[in-house]
């Protein structure tokens, strides 16, 4: 585990996400967020961390989230490969508030964001997932990560499978192949899958061959972009 809760810089993610999110609320929701973290921070345990993460769509609102290029490209200085382009703004409120999350004790904070991905709502899950990247102790979610592979809930696959970086970085590779074939299986725009030739590898590329085979066996197609996978020439 790493020795640090986090990958990249806190602070300065906080300092671009903070105006983004500002910029997408109301008055009114501007202030009651502020409220809940002096609330949260000045609170002993995680309940009003917790309850402020389920209730914050209620004031923040669903709309899309719009932004610049050069906004994208900071974030993605800060967190390679952090892709939050199509979010609503309920989900970047929440994106915000995971990263002022109390973290310095990894056991708490694990338990206490592992009681969120038990408890959530569909919603919830969707956000949890997009966020893999900037959960501290980022270790600590790879099981949860694989558990969340074998859902059938398409926006969680999604938000696990579609431009998240965290899979690519952290899964080890059983859990990684799985992602692909399933992302193949549920017809997800695997393009979108990030780190797919460089996670590549010799299994996985046999049971993309067997995938392929089955289903050209039952007269079905197959997704133009699985043969180079299977194909790709693999370094060493």
């Amino acid at each position: 585990m790493t020795q640090q809760p986090y990958v990249y810089d806190q602070q300065a993610l906080l300092a671009q996400l903070t105006p983004l999110l500002w910029a997408q609320l109301p008055e009114k929701g501007r202030d009651w967020l502020q409220q809940q973290l002096v609330k949260a921070q000045s609170s002993s345990g995680f309940q009003a961390w917790n309850t402020t993460f389920v209730a914050l769509p209620r004031f923040t609102g669903k709309q899309p989230v719009q932004f610049s290029p050069e906004t994208l490209d900071q974030l993605n200085a800060l967190v390679p490969g952090f892709t939050p382009q199509a979010w609503p703004a309920d989900r970047l409120a929440r994106a915000w508030w995971l990263a002022q999350w109390p973290a310095a004790d990894a056991a708490t904070y694990v338990r206490s964001i592992s009681t969120l991905f038990q408890t959530g709502s569909m919603e919830e899950l969707t956000a949890l997932y997009a966020c893999l990247p900037l959960l501290a102790w980022p270790e600590s979610w790879v099981a949860q990560t694989a558990e969340g592979i074998r859902s059938n809930i398409g926006n969680v696959l999604d938000a696990i499978m579609l431009q998240n970086p965290y899979p690519a970085r952290y899964l080890p590779e059983a859990a990684w192949n799985q992602l692909v074939l399933k992302a193949f299986f549920t017809s997800k725009d695997v393009r979108l899958v990030t780190g797919l030739q460089a996670r590549n590898n010799k299994t996985l590329q046999q049971m993309l061959r067997d995938y392929a085979a089955e289903r050209r066996a039952a007269g079905r197609s197959v997704d133009p972009q699985l043969p180079p996978l299977a194909a790709q020439v693999l370094a060493g």
